[in-house]
């Protein structure tokens, strides 16, 4: 049985760190588990220590090529997609591989953004991405900036009520 502790585990594709912590396992459902992540909480970003200021949650999606951070106010991303490797569990850990795009949501005007293309074309060509990476990852962003704009779930309302529990 999994516990209520989760391990959140982001690394670069030639395996440096990116992001690394705890959350609380909020629920698992059809769209993939839910994890919450609270103020105060201990994390580190790209080798450094950190302390999350605002609360946020996390979609982990049972296969896809993304996973999914929901956003109160004050933060100006309502929601905001890392294109990752499929999530890989080992017991409590989750570990996902950072593949440089991001597909956003502006709080204040509802602008979708697909973001770090420079970054991702760096890295492409740096790490040697394989083709079938690449495509997985262009389409995982076209799809997600579809999503984010036309009502689609989970980015419409259905992450509120996971939001509320560790706001």
């Amino acid at each position: 049985m999994s516990s209520d502790n989760v391990r959140v585990v982001y690394r670069k594709y030639d395996g440096s760190a990116h992001r690394d912590y705890p959350a609380r396992r909020l629920a698992e459902d059809d769209l993939g588990v839910w994890l919450g992540v609270t103020r105060g909480t201990q994390s580190v970003y790209h080798g450094r220590p950190s302390v999350e200021k605002i609360p946020f949650v996390v979609l982990v999606p049972h296969d896809a090529w993304w996973s999914g951070m929901f956003n109160p106010p004050p933060r100006t991303s309502e929601v905001y997609c890392d294109i990752t490797t499929p999530a890989r569990w080992r017991g409590d850990t989750v570990h996902l591989i950072d593949l440089d795009l991001d597909v956003v949501r502006r709080r204040a005007t509802g602008t979708i953004e697909l973001r770090d293309e420079d970054e991702f074309a760096d890295h492409r060509a740096r790490f040697g991405y394989p083709e079938d990476l690449v495509a997985n990852a262009e389409a995982a962003a076209k799809l997600l900036f579809q999503a984010l704009g036309d009502g689609t779930e989970p980015f419409a309302t259905a992450y509120r009520k996971w939001l509320a529990l560790v706001v």
